[in-house]
């Protein structure tokens, strides 16, 4: 018997022990002001579904228009290897664009033509394309100072800090570009609730203009920028100015860091493969939409070139623009738009092709900065279309 009441003293203990300690910790994070930490370990990563999770702000689709489908839809099979590829990395959306009509689409695990999924960080490359109209229409230039929009940057090294550095990724800000960590600036980003003081309270630690550093802060503030120069939401803005000139078929949810907040405009711009396709479309087109200048022609042009800053060491960039990746396969030029796990918007100008690809997970790194499932995706298409 006495043996059996230790036994129930030790657990007893054992457990209000881990009671205290679960306390404390909850306490901690408290004090601390890291609460986002609570969100973090219930989702424990970012996921292509998380809309349910975060209040959002709508991008209406008040002019929707459909893409022309090809007569050779869906009649070539893809490659084997392709196929695999797609597979192997939990596709769930997978559509190719050949001269301006659907010729191959298909979706997995319940998703079609309407569903809305996370593109992750390919949203930065709306946010640029945001940015261009903004400049088109003499609300901004790129070498503006950020501080004449941001007060919080109108002093010390914060001074030196301008538009085109945040569009090259050459800001030189303290910002910790890691989903891996639960105390990173950019999973607090995620899953806090004040992006704008995250954002403002960031330094210029390193010259702005002579370093790559692939940060979404940039983004960030690219998108806070064009929100004050505009008088709107960067939603509203992208509604006005992009979502309804390119017919979006429809509407698209950002994401926002608490209700009626600020839009996560690193990422999190929810939206369809076909809708996605179009910006790739404006794009490829130079800026025009149906006869109609959409972003200034030399601002298409400057975000398609390697803006040639260096990288960590010390070569220099040429796999970047302003908000748009860039690279070669086969000889093609490319560029395209690409978030975290694998979400890809890809424009291949010379074959007049837009391939848009979005899933669950991706392939490993090359040495220039590139994805070994994006350069097979794109040797696969290049193959069959």
């Amino acid at each position: 018997m006495v043996k059996n009441n230790s036994k129930s003293k030790f657990w007893i203990s054992l457990i209000w022990g881990l009671g205290i300690i679960i306390i404390s910790i909850m306490i901690a994070i408290w004090i601390s002001g890291y609460t986002y930490i609570y969100k973090t370990l219930i989702y424990t990563y970012p996921g292509i579904d998380d809309i349910s999770i975060f209040s959002t702000r709508i991008v209406k689709d008040n002019n929707p228009q459909e893409w022309p489908v090809s007569t050779q839809y869906n009649k070539v099979a893809l490659p084997h290897d392709l196929t695999l590829e797609l597979e192997n990395n939990e596709s769930v959306a997978f559509l190719v664009i050949k001269n301006d009509s659907v010729i191959h689409e298909q979706y997995w695990d319940n998703y079609n033509k309407n569903s809305l999924s996370n593109p992750f960080s390919a949203t930065k490359s709306i946010v640029g394309v945001l940015t261009g109209i903004a400049i088109g229409e003499g609300l901004i230039s790129a070498d503006d100072a950020v501080g004449k929009y941001i007060p919080e940057f109108n002093s010390g090294e914060n001074s030196k800090l301008k538009i085109r550095h945040l569009l090259t990724m050459s800001s030189g800000l303290n910002w910790d570009e890691s989903y891996s960590s639960l105390f990173s600036l950019t999973t607090e980003a995620y899953y806090g609730t004040n992006l704008n003081q995250l954002i403002t309270n960031l330094k210029v630690v390193v010259e702005p203009g002579k370093t790559f550093r692939y940060m979404s802060c940039n983004t960030v503030l690219l998108a806070m920028i064009v929100s004050k120069a505009s008088g709107m939401t960067i939603s509203a803005y992208a509604e006005q100015k992009l979502w309804n000139p390119i017919g979006a078929s429809q509407p698209a949810y950002w994401s926002l860091d608490h209700n009626e907040g600020l839009e996560k405009s690193y990422c999190c711009f929810y939206s369809t493969a076909r809708d996605l396709a179009k910006v790739g479309k404006l794009y490829l087109d130079s800026g025009i939409w149906n006869g109609q200048r959409i972003v200034p022609a030399d601002f298409v042009r400057e975000s398609l070139t390697p803006n040639n800053c260096l990288d960590e060491n010390g070569h220099p960039v040429d796999y970047y623009g302003y908000q748009w990746w860039l690279t070669a396969i086969d000889d093609h030029k490319i560029f395209y738009a690409r978030g975290i796990l694998g979400q890809y918007v890809v424009v291949i100008p010379d074959k007049k092709i837009i391939f848009v690809r979005l899933g669950k997970k991706r392939g490993e790194k090359t040495g220039n900065n590139q994805y070994t499932d994006m350069i097979s995706y794109t040797k696969g298409v290049l193959k069959t279309f």
